[in-house]
């Protein structure tokens, strides 16, 4: 069987430099995540990777994903068989890596990345993959025939609409899932303004304000900021350039946030 051709629009091809850190983090001697499946994943598609991330771009792509993933088995330990919601799943892997056999898990994002999911993973009876975009309300009959308490997880996703388009996602949330939980991503407008030649564009430089969306802030951590229990896992190196930018990105750069939704 001959690789996959990967054919997405430039915004969806952002997918490809997480997929490519988590293989690449995957070869290490001390690794921060293990993701064999993304391995599997780089080596079925036909892509030159070779100009997709490295460096703190690499690491920062890993340590989203270690503290997303430190939520999501948080939720997973208190609902075992309730469901967790991808928004944007792109070629993610958190159901290879975190699945605990009675969750359901529903994963949205555009046609062009769900058939290419399709082509690559398999869907099940707890796991589904839906078309459509997290601004369009199509998706939400998908989550509301899955069981509750819903985990929604917004990974580098929303950073790439307008405000606009975050307020209409966030409302399809608050609207129809109140007493949920959402995990998402934002960035400082000095980091929008800094990425903005790759299509960054909703800037939010304090996670608390979005209080007034329906969203009350839970928890919030800085991109180079692991959870307690991963940080003994850095190698002395890494724990040395986590905290430099930690320090050099102070309050202006990302953030992780969790979300109790209504």
């Amino acid at each position: 069987m001959g690789r996959q051709r990967v054919e997405l629009g430039r915004v969806q091809e952002t997918l490809l430099i997480p997929l490519r850190a988590r293989a690449a983090e995957t070869a290490r001697k001390r690794p921060l995540t293990r993701d064999p499946k993304a391995v599997e994943l780089v080596e079925a598609l036909d892509h030159d990777f070779s100009g997709i991330g490295g460096g703190a771009s690499h690491l920062g792509a890993v340590l989203r994903g270690v503290i997303l993933d430190a939520w999501v088995r948080e939720f997973l330990d208190a609902h075992p068989a309730g469901s967790v919601v991808e928004l944007g799943a792109g070629l993610g892997t958190r159901y290879e890596r975190l699945d605990n056999g009675t969750a359901t898990w529903v994963e949205v994002d555009l046609p062009d990345v769900i058939a290419l999911r399709r082509e690559l993973l398999e869907e099940s009876g707890r796991r589904r993959m839906v078309p459509g975009s997290v601004t369009e309300p199509g998706w939400t009959a998908a989550v509301e025939a899955a069981p509750g308490p819903y985990l929604f997880v917004s990974e580098a996703v929303l950073v790439y609409l307008t405000e606009e388009e975050v307020r209409t996602a966030i409302g399809l949330i608050t609207t129809h899932f109140p007493g949920s939980v959402l995990l998402m991503d934002t960035v400082s407008a000095a980091v929008a303004h800094r990425e903005r030649t790759v299509n960054v564009g909703w800037s939010c430089d304090d996670p608390r304000e979005l209080a007034d969306w329906g969203l009350r802030l839970r928890d919030s951590r800085a991109l180079w900021e692991l959870p307690p229990e991963d940080r003994p896992r850095l190698t002395p190196g890494r724990r040395v350039l986590t905290a430099l930018l930690n320090r050099l990105a102070g309050s202006g750069g990302s953030r992780f946030s969790r979300f109790d939704v209504g």
